[in-house]
């Protein structure tokens, strides 16, 4: 018993944690969606007004078309970088797939103006179409916007897990389908692709996920008729005693666990084992002089696609005057002395968010995965159940709980409410990030060999001692990614921050980026911020 306690009181800190700003708050919007605004009765009857809203039902169909579609133009835009360079003797195909993940970091509401910059109705494509060809392509209109633009953010979520899969498909079963007359599209279709399939599914579904649940870049284009969006303008809007954002909430939660599990549905049944890693199979096989041209002309017109927005973005941050031609004007250094005179604010606090958020990700992620793998305490794995699900909550729906929550709990010592003091944006983040975190922990202790710590206890080291002395050194690599990723992802989080920030002077980068993006005249500035942001 005296060897659980420490990992007992530990588990017990962080389920409490979890339990004040995961559970409780989105239990809170769950129950408010389901109360009668003037009985507090439970009831359907918002429900029953949210589907009969025309609006509503808009909304409701355009985030699942734009999430769907979203899947489908990001996986034409991963599939061939993957199919390519996995397959094929390809020269620089290290250096196509590394420029392939560079889209995730910037997130799509930064890059939103840049792309309408250049694929807008009046933008550089479309005027150099219009001028030579005498046609333009509706690439930013509409919903057409948030598809393209979701599309080019998050397809690398496909190209990572499918070229992973790819690579681990055993080849032999390929050169066996050779022999018996497959070949080509027939041979991808019909055993490449279904082998690979449950690394596409994971990368789809993080796709729909993200899209669902985005609520920058409908914002920024303008496009309000998605659940994110109205749930946001709702909020903010009519107050937080308006149910209809807490239903849309529900709706969002609902949508994403659905997501989860038609992922899960997909692989229920089906084997996809093979008797031995890719590579032990069939080598890459060399592509023909004319196959060859082809392909690398394809992947380098998806590179320029999918690299298209830090190019624009880049152009806006030193430009001029960028408007009804292909390029801007002229180009200055102004805009970013403009940030770094008037908006140096919002980077100092982005530090400190993102960074005290991630150094609490990491040390709650180490000490789950330690809990969890090392210990034998009952009830342990529901840590990182509950941990992992802060994934399937959206961005506005954490916000919009966080508000209802703690609106009315005042901080002792300030004399204001917690949901308006900086703090709870370090949390929303602390929350949203740490499955990130924790995955990369848990990867690192599996690593970590159990022996090795029963060598150091049988040395006369306490477990404690061994835990700081040989565990934390051992998985600090694993730390150190975890660290990394969760804070270059909070550093432009904005569904939640959007929704808690109180006061400009406690603004991060992602709000001041929307805030800069509100007028024309701000965008070069918006532009320059966003490139320190990537």
């Amino acid at each position: 018993m005296t060897k659980q306690r420490g990992p007992f009181f530990a588990g017990l800190l962080i389920a409490l944690i979890l339990l004040a700003f995961l559970v409780i708050p989105v239990v809170q919007v769950i129950y408010v969606a389901f109360q009668d605004p003037a009985s507090g009765a439970l009831t359907l009857v918002n429900f029953s007004d949210f589907f009969r809203s025309s609006l509503f039902q808009e909304s409701f169909f355009n985030s699942f078309y734009v999430a769907a579609m979203s899947v489908v133009v990001a996986t034409i835009i991963a599939l061939p970088l993957a199919y390519f360079t996995s397959r094929f003797n390809f020269t620089g195909a290290a250096i196509i797939q590394t420029l392939g993940f560079i889209p995730l970091i910037m997130p799509p509401f930064v890059g939103a103006v840049p792309m309408l910059l250049l694929f807008g109705e009046n933008g550089s494509v479309n005027l150099l179409l219009d001028e030579h060809l005498g046609f333009t392509i509706p690439f930013m209109e509409g919903l057409n916007g948030v598809i393209f633009v979701q599309s080019i953010h998050y397809f690398p979520f496909i190209l990572i897990n499918l070229s992973a899969a790819l690579n681990n498909v055993d080849r032999s079963m390929e050169e066996s389908a050779q022999n018996l007359g497959a070949s080509g599209m027939r041979l991808f279709r019909r055993i490449v692709f279904p082998l690979a399939m449950p690394g596409y599914v994971a990368g789809a579904a993080l796709v729909f996920l993200k899209v669902f649940d985005d609520l920058g870049t409908p914002l920024l284009l303008n496009v309000n008729t998605m659940l994110a969006p109205q749930a946001y303008l709702r909020i903010s809007s009519i107050g937080i005693s308006d149910p209809m954002g807490y239903v849309i909430s529900v709706i969002l939660v609902v949508f994403s666990l659905f997501a989860l599990w038609t992922s899960m549905l997909a692989l229920k049944g089906k084997d996809y084992s093979t008797l031995q890693k890719g590579g032990g199979g069939m080598l890459k096989r060399e592509l023909r002089g004319g196959q060859k041209i082809a392909a690398y002309a394809l992947i380098l017109l998806i590179l320029l696609l999918v690299l298209s927005p830090h190019i624009g973005l880049t152009l806006l941050s030193f430009g001029t005057v960028w408007s009804y031609s292909p390029l801007p004007d002229a180009y200055t250094l102004d805009h970013y002395r403009m940030v770094f005179g008037s908006a140096r604010e919002y980077i100092t606090n982005t530090l400190l968010y993102a960074g005290l958020a991630a150094s609490f990700d990491v040390i709650l992620a180490t000490a789950i995965a330690y809990i969890v793998y090392r210990t034998g305490m009952k009830g342990r794995k529901w840590l990182d159940y509950i941990a992992t699900a802060s994934l399937a909550v959206p961005g506005v729906v954490l916000g919009i709980g966080y508000l209802r929550t703690y609106n009315d709990f005042n901080v002792p010592f300030l004399d204001k409410p917690l949901a308006s003091w900086w703090v709870i944006i370090v949390v929303a983040l602390t929350i949203r990030r740490l499955p990130y975190a924790l995955r990369a922990c848990v990867a690192a202790l599996q690593q970590v060999s159990v022996m090795l710590e029963e060598a150091a206890q049988n040395l006369g080291a306490t477990r404690s001692r061994t835990l700081w002395r040989v565990v934390v050194p051992l998985m600090s690599g694993g730390m150190i990614a975890g660290f990394v990723t969760s804070f270059a992802t909070a550093s432009v989080e904005l569904s939640a921050t959007i929704m808690l920030v109180s006061q400009e002077s406690d603004a991060p980068l992602a709000f001041g980026i929307y805030e800069f993006m509100q007028s024309a005249s701000g965008r070069g500035a918006r532009a320059a911020l966003g490139m320190i942001a990537v």
